[in-house]
Order: C-alpha cells, then structure tokens, then sequence
C-alpha cells in the first residue's frame, strides 16, 4: 500500500508540474507568456514600494528580501522604463499608472552631470514614456538630460568622462567605462529630436574613440580605459568589474555590442555595423560561450565551467541581437535571431525566471553585479529584468511586423 500511495504522489505532482509549465504551441507563445507574467510580477512589486516615495528596487539579498535604491543610483530608471514597456505591451491603465509614479521619482537626476548614468536613468525611463505615449511635457526632461550629460566629454579625449574621482583606483586620471557606449542613445536621439549638430558629434566622437582605443583585436574589450589628461591620450586599460585586466567581462561584451548596433541605428554609418558582427561573433563563437547561451560572468573566469553565469549580460545581448538581426544579411540574421531566441528560451525557464511573488517580485534571477568587490552576486538586477523586457518587446514587435 505504501508504494502504491508514493506512486500516486509522484503521479499527481508531475500532473502539477504539467499544468503549471503548460507547453507552448510555438515560440510566440513563450514570448506573450513571459510578458504576461512580467505585467504579473512588476505590478507586485510596483505595489510593495508605492508609498515608499524616492525609492526604487535594485536587487535582493541572499535571503531574497528586497534591496531599493535612491534616484541617483544608476539603476533608478530601469524599473519605471520596465513598466513602461509592459504598458507598451498589456495596455492596462494601472501599470502606466505605476510608470508614472516612479518615472516622477527619477525626474530629478535630468540634472545630473557629475557621471555617465544620466542616460540610464532618464531614457529608459522618460524616454521609453515619451515614445509609447507622445506626451510632450517629457520632452524637456529628455533634453535637459543629454545637455547634462554632454557637459562630461572633453575634446582633448574624444570621450565623455564616465567617473570623476574613483578613490578605488588612483591611478585613473580621466576614465571612460565601455558602459558609456550605452548613453550615446540618449544624445543621438535628441540631436535628432532637437536637431542639435552638437550633441551627435559628441556620441560619434566617443564612439569611434571606443572602437579605437577600447577594443583588442579578437573584438574582446576592456571595461576601463583611463585617459592622459594633458596628452588625451589612453595610458591604462583595465578592468573594474571584470576578472582581470585582460580577461572578457561579459556584462562589458553586452554593453559593447549593444551600444554599437544602437550607433548604426542613428548614423547608418557602415564602421558600427561592422564592429557590432565582429563583436557577435566574439561572443557567439566563444569557446567558453555555454550551449544554452547565458555567458558565464567573465569569459575568462578561472573556474569555468564551475563559476557563476550572468542572467544581466544574456539579456543585454539577446535584445542587442535582435536589433542587429534587422541590419544584417539573411544569413547573419537567422543565426542572431536563433542565438536571441535560445536566450529568451532559458530566461524564461524555472532556471533563470523566479516564481510570481518570490525573491522581492524580481523576475529574473542568477545576475551578477560586482564580482570583484562581491557584491551582488548571484542575485537579480533590475535591469536584468528591463533588457529581458526589452528583448521580449523587440522580438514581438519584429513579428508584427
């Protein structure tokens, strides 16, 4: 009798199990699905922090409780910009309703100038409001924003500084991060919204002395490079978050990549097409690539295959490679949408997607922030989430049309 009743445990859990991970009809329907659990897990956690006024959800501890943030950390815009989306996509009052409520807590940092983050923190955000909706009053948010950021490049360098002073590394007299590739899109779309010739040469400068002097020749690049401020010239390149110094940080790969194909966008310059495939097929042909195409989070971490991945750094790509997908001939194309949908696929899996209302009402898990300093390690990011929102959106959209 006791094995029959433990026959007819294990039956009904893996009945359970069936109904709770119902199989999809095509890969639409993992799309929509993740989405609609996305809509789902945000408003619970847009929910939890509604009276909490200047506050905004970073990641979580080892216990999953809840980690906020102030608006001038540089994550502040990735929520609002998260739930904009899932407005984008559900149409339902209550999350636009909640975009606006933490969009209105970051209004503030449009004025930030004394580092790179401007662009996260306003564009995902006031950005991502004013495109879906066309309210014109976030429009002098988005300006103000690229002037503040504009006030960081300096000629002598062709870049726009990303830190002032980085007590960590003394060494660093003028540093620019391979992250600051990805608030160029904030400059670029407002010289072309404001027709200001100025700011799109600032984004073109800082991008073609990026592909020059942060790129090694295997299309690999550095986080840091540090800049000579008489001579303007680069005199370190290191890391901060990576490995070591000549190791691939993966997250840093992503952004790189990512920021790229954002650049073709705007110029149709054929340099940034190139140098986003040449970055692609970096990462896509990487021996240390896993199969299921969630990057482990260095490329050249000691203890691979027995080492963290980094959920932020997949998501980051696969929505880059969508994008690039648009631009490439067929044969790249295919195998850039193939890769970006395998991501999605594992993202949205029990194995890197958290249960609704488990670990703070973040939906992905396994990112890593700060491996050298061990700090958030193994945790979720909101953007993590935001870049897997994004994907997702990028990758309906492109069936529509």
């Amino acid at each position: 009798m006791n094995r029959v009743f433990l026959y007819g445990v294990i039956s009904l859990l893996l009945v359970l199990s069936a109904c709770s991970h119902k199989q999809h009809d095509s890969f639409e329907d993992v799309v929509d699905e993740a989405l609609n659990f996305a809509c789902e897990q945000s408003l619970l956690m847009a929910g939890s922090l509604k009276d909490s006024h200047q506050k905004l959800p970073q990641t979580s501890d080892r216990f999953g409780q809840l980690i906020t943030c102030y608006p001038a950390w540089w994550v502040s815009g990735f929520f609002p910009g998260q739930l904009w989306y899932l407005y984008e996509y559900s149409n339902r009052e209550e999350l636009k309703e909640m975009a606006q409520l933490y969009s209105e807590r970051v209004r503030d940092q449009q004025f930030t100038t004394d580092n790179h983050d401007v662009g996260f923190m306003i564009f995902c955000s006031y950005g991502n409001a004013y495109r879906i909706t066309k309210d014109t009053s976030y429009l002098s948010v988005i300006n103000n924003a690229a002037k503040s950021l504009a006030t960081r490049y300096r000629p002598s360098t062709a870049t726009i500084r990303s830190w002032d002073a980085a007590p960590w590394n003394k060494q660093w007299q003028y540093p620019v991060i391979i992250d600051n590739m990805m608030n160029l899109e904030l400059l670029m779309w407002n010289a072309r919204q404001q027709n200001d010739i100025t700011l799109m040469d600032i984004a073109i400068h800082h991008a073609n002395a990026t592909m020059k002097n942060h790129y090694r020749s295997d299309y690999s690049c550095y986080h840091v490079v540090s800049y000579d401020t008489i001579s303007g010239q680069p005199h370190l390149f290191q890391t901060s978050q990576g490995y070591s110094h000549e190791s691939a940080w993966a997250r840093g790969q992503a952004w790189g990549l990512y920021g790229f194909v954002t650049m073709y966008r705007f110029t149709k310059d054929a340099r940034y097409l190139e140098q986003a495939e040449k970055i692609a097929s970096y990462l896509l042909t990487h021996p240390h690539m896993p199969e299921d195409k969630i990057p482990y989070w260095d490329f050249d971490a000691p203890n691979i295959p027995d080492c963290y991945r980094d959920a932020s750094a997949a998501a980051i790509m696969c929505s880059a490679l969508i994008e690039l997908s648009t631009y490439a001939d067929a044969r790249k194309s295919q195998a850039y949408l193939e890769v970006a949908k395998q991501q999605i696929v594992q993202l949205s899996s029990r194995e890197y997607r958290n249960a609704l209302g488990n670990n703070a009402n973040f939906i992905l898990k396994h990112s890593v922030g700060h491996m050298p300093n061990n700090w958030e390690i193994d945790v979720p990011l909101s953007y993590a989430d935001y870049y897997y929102i994004e994907a997702l959106m990028r990758y309906k959209n492109l069936i529509n049309e």
